[in-house]
């Protein structure tokens, strides 16, 4: 298995960030590669239509440190999880996503990391915004 790390800086506080994108209610404006509609809860999960279908998703627990780890069960049965963090950084803050490739052909796998370079783009856009 293959991991390929994708990051963005965005010039806003990592603090403002992690907020926003730790409320699940703002995953489809951002996370397009993860949630296309909007999100259900049921218990701890959240159940959201995404690219790969329907998949069940648990996110750790709020924290200080900026962590948004994920377990995102596949309509295979397969739990992938995500590492997802925030990051101080002299211009503000970096997103940081480890990007796996389980059950994915080499080509899969390099969509999965153009997806999520355009996920962390419209994340940058939606906390950079002035309208926000």
């Amino acid at each position: 298995m293959r991991s390929h790390h994708v990051s963005r800086v965005i010039p806003v506080p990592a603090d403002v960030v992690y907020a926003y994108a730790s409320e699940v209610e703002n995953l489809p404006a951002w996370a397009a590669g993860l949630a296309q509609s909007n999100v259900t809860r049921d218990g701890d999960d959240l159940v959201v239509e995404s690219p790969m279908g329907q998949v069940r998703v648990r996110f750790v627990e709020q924290n200080t440190f900026g962590v948004l780890d994920h377990d995102v069960s596949l309509p295979s049965g397969t739990v992938v999880t995500n590492p997802l963090r925030v990051v101080a950084h002299p211009d503000g803050c970096e997103v940081i996503f480890t990007v796996r490739q389980i059950e994915l052909t080499d080509d899969e796998f390099a969509r999965d990391i153009r997806m999520v370079e355009a996920d962390l783009e419209r994340l940058a856009a939606q906390v950079e915004s002035p309208s926000r």
